[in-house]
C-alpha cells in the first residue's frame, strides 16, 4: 500500500509543488531590489497602471529593457493590479510559477519515457538547485519563468501530436511555443530541442526519417528566426549589444567555452553565486579555456561512443550544450561573463544526464534497491539546504549586493548598485568609493558617472559633477537616465551659463516633455535671458502639472519683471503656502510689501 502510494503521479506531483513552495516560503518576505526590478516594476509607468487596453496596446508595440515580451510586461500589470506595489504578492506568483513548472518537468518525462521515480527525481533537481534561485526570487525574472511554463507546455502538447499527428495538435504545440517567445525569447533553440526530443525520448522516426522530421520543424524555425530579429532589434535599441561591438569575438568565443564548463562546475557544487559576475575580458588564463575546451570534449566524445546503450546521456548533453547556446555569449548582452539565470532551462538536460546516467550505471552494478534512493535524497537536501540560504540573499538590495561583493572581485555593476543602495540611506560617504569603483571597473558604465555626478553636485564639486554627467551622456543609452543627466547638467550650470543649460533641458523635455521639473528649469533658463514670453510659456505648463513652491516661486519672478506686482504677491504666498521655509520666496515677498500697492 505504501509504495502504491507514492507511485501515484498525482501524489507524487502535490509533493513536488507543496515542497518546492515550502521551499521558497522566505521568498515571500523580500522586497523588490533596486536591479532591473524598477525598470520591470516599481518605476515602470506602464506597469504601475495595471492592466488597461492602451498599457496591453502598449506591452505588444514595446522593444524596451532590450527585449520584446508582451506577455511578461502583462504579467506583472496584473500583478500590480492584485497586489499593487506589495513586493510579497509578486514574489508568491514567482514561487507558484516554479512549482507549476517543476510539476510540469515531472509530468513531461513521465509521459514521454514512463519512469515514474527519474521523472519525478529530474523535476525535483529542478526544484531545489541553487543556480534556480535567481529566476524564482528576483521579480524581474518573472519572464524566464513564463517561457520555461509556455515551453513545457509544448513539449507536452507535442508528446500528444507525436501519437497522432494532426493539424489541430501541431497547431497547440506552435502557438505554445509562440506565447513562450512571448514571455522570453531564451527559448529560441525549441526547434532543435524538439529534434533532440524525437531521438531521445520519444524514438520517433517518419517516413524519410530525418529530413521529415526536419521539415516538420520548419514552422518553429521561421518563429524562431522572426523572435531572434525582434530580439536582436530591441537589443540594439536598448544598447545591451554594446558589449559585442566592445570585446572582440575571440574573447567572446574564449569566455563562452569556459563558461559552459563553469556552469559544469556550479551544478555540482553551486557555491560563491551571484547577481551578476563580471566578464574577465582580456584576463581570462589560456590554461583555463584549455581545460574548459578539454572537459567539454571528453563528455562529448563519451556521450558519443555511448550513445546506442545510453541515449539519454547523449540527448541531455545535447539539451544542455543547445539550449545555453543563445545566453553563452557569442553574441554578448550586458557585461556579465555568465548569469545563473540562464541555466534554468539547459540544465534540464544535465539533471537527465545525472539522474539516468546513475541509474543505468548502479543497475548494471547490481547495486541495491536502496541505492539510488538514497543518492537522490542525499542530492536533494544538500541542494535545498544551499538553496534555503541563497533565497536570503535575495531579501533586499543590501544583502544582495553585499554578497555578491564578498563573492566576486573587481564587480563594477555589484558596486554600483551597493552604492546606490547607500545613498538611499542616507549615507553618500559610504556610497562614494563603490560608485569610484563602479568607474574604475567598468569605465562605460553610464550609471556609475551618474551616481558620482549626484554625488559631486550634492558636494557643491561642480565641474567634478558637471565632468561626470557628460560621461553618463556619452556612455548612456537609457532614455530616463540620459534625460536625468541632461536636466541635472542643467540646473548646474543655470545660473553661470543659461544659454547652455537650455539646451540641455530641451534634450531633457524631447524625452519627456511634460516633465515639471524640465519646464520649469527650462522656463527659468528663458527667464535669466530675458526672454520673458517665453519663460512664461514654459512656467505655465510646468505650473498645469502639479502645485509646487519652485514653479510658484519663479513665476513670481517673472511676474516681477512684468511689472505684474500684485500677481507676484499672490504667486510667492502660494509658494510659502507649499513649502513654509522657502526662504527667497519669504525675502521677494517682504520686499514687494514693502512697495506701495
Amino acid at each position: 500500500m505504501h509504495k502504491q502510494f507514492l507511485r501515484s503521479p498525482l501524489i507524487l506531483s502535490l509533493l513536488l509543488f507543496l515542497g518546492t513552495v515550502a521551499l521558497y516560503l522566505p521568498s515571500l518576505k523580500n522586497g523588490f531590489v533596486n536591479y532591473d526590478d524598477p525598470a520591470y516594476v516599481t518605476s515602470n509607468t506602464h506597469v504601475m497602471q495595471g492592466l488597461s487596453w492602451s498599457n496591453i496596446s502598449w506591452a505588444f508595440r514595446a522593444t524596451v529593457e532590450a527585449n520584446w515580451h508582451p506577455l511578461t510586461w502583462i504579467s506583472h500589470m496584473a500583478d500590480v493590479q492584485k497586489f499593487g506595489l506589495d513586493p510579497h504578492g509578486h514574489h508568491f506568483d514567482n514561487v507558484f510559477l516554479h512549482a507549476a513548472n517543476v510539476v510540469l518537468l515531472f509530468l513531461v518525462f513521465w509521459r514521454a519515457t514512463g519512469h515514474l521515480g527519474r521523472s519525478w527525481v529530474v523535476a525535483g533537481l529542478f526544484a531545489v538547485h541553487p543556480l534556480n534561485v535567481e529566476c524564482v526570487a528576483w521579480v524581474a525574472e518573472r519572464k524566464s519563468l513564463l517561457s520555461m511554463l509556455f515551453l513545457l507546455l509544448a513539449l507536452l502538447a507535442y508528446g500528444w501530436y507525436a501519437k497522432k499527428r494532426g493539424v489541430g495538435r501541431y497547431t497547440v504545440v506552435l502557438a505554445l511555443f509562440a506565447l513562450g517567445l512571448m514571455a522570453k525569447p531564451m527559448i529560441v533553440t525549441f526547434p532543435v530541442l524538439l529534434l533532440i526530443w524525437d531521438y531521445w525520448p520519444l524514438r520517433r522516426s517518419l517516413p524519410g526519417s530525418t529530413s521529415a522530421l526536419l521539415l516538420e520543424k520548419i514552422p518553429f524555425f521561421v518563429l524562431s528566426a522572426g523572435s531572434s530579429w525582434i530580439t536582436i532589434y530591441a537589443q540594439r535599441g536598448g544598447g545591451a549589444l554594446g558589449a559585442t561591438l566592445v570585446l572582440p569575438l575571440g574573447l567572446r568565443i574564449e569566455n563562452a567555452i569556459y563558461s559552459y564548463a563553469a556552469y559544469l562546475g556550479k551544478g555540482v557544487w553551486p557555491s560563491r553565486l551571484a547577481v551578476f559576475y563580471p566578464h574577465p575580458e582580456g584576463s581570462l588564463a589560456m590554461w583555463k579555456v584549455m581545460a574548459a575546451a578539454l572537459i567539454l570534449g571528453t563528455i562529448s566524445v563519451a556521450v558519443w561512443i555511448i550513445r546506442k546503450s545510453h541515449p539519454s546521456l547523449l540527448a541531455g548533453w545535447l539539451w544542455y550544450v543547445v539550449a545555453m547556446l543563445p545566453m553563452i555569449g557569442i553574441v554578448q548582452v550586458g557585461r556579465q561573463a555568465m548569469a545563473d539565470r540562464y541555466a534554468y532551462l539547459p540544465f534540464v538536460g544535465l539533471f537527465v544526464m545525472v539522474v539516468w546516467g546513475i541509474s543505468e550505471g548502479l543497475a548494471a552494478l547490481g547495486a541495491s534497491s536502496f541505492a539510488k534512493p538514497a543518492i537522490a535524497c542525499v542530492a536533494l537536501i544538500a541542494f535545498g539546504l544551499t538553496t534555503f540560504r541563497q533565497v536570503q540573499y535575495w531579501q533586499n538590495s543590501f544583502t544582495l549586493f553585499a554578497h555578491a561583493l564578498a563573492v566576486t572581485t573587481h564587480n563594477g555593476v555589484a558596486e554600483d548598485n551597493f552604492g546606490a543602495v547607500l545613498m538611499e540611506v542616507g549615507r553618500p560617504d559610504l556610497a562614494l568609493p563603490h560608485f569610484v569603483a563602479a568607474a574604475a571597473y567598468i569605465p562605460e558604465l553610464s550609471t556609475a558617472h551618474y551616481n558620482l555626478g549626484v554625488l559631486q553636485q550634492q558636494q557643491g564639486h561642480v565641474e567634478a559633477a558637471q565632468r561626470e554627467y557628460e560621461l553618463s551622456i556619452r556612455y548612456s543609452v537609457d532614455q530616463n537616465e540620459l534625460a536625468q543627466a541632461h536636466g541635472n547638467l542643467g540646473f548646474l550650470i543655470l545660473d553661470r551659463d543659461p544659454q547652455t543649460a537650455k539646451g540641455y533641458f530641451a534634450v531633457a523635455l524631447s524625452i519627456y516633455p511634460d516633465k515639471q521639473n524640465y519646464l520649469l528649469g527650462h522656463g527659468v533658463a528663458e527667464c535669466k535671458l530675458h526672454h520673458l514670453s517665453a519663460a512664461e510659456d514654459e512656467l505655465l505648463r510646468a505650473d498645469a502639472l502639479g502645485p509646487s513652491a519652485a514653479v510658484q516661486l519663479w513665476l513670481g519672478h517673472l511676474l516681477e519683471e512684468q511689472g505684474h506686482l500684485d500677481k507676484a504677491r499672490q504667486a510667492y504666498e502660494k509658494s510659502l503656502q507649499l513649502a513654509p521655509g522657502l526662504v527667497e520666496a519669504q525675502q521677494r515677498l517682504d520686499a514687494l510689501n514693502t512697495k506701495p500697492h
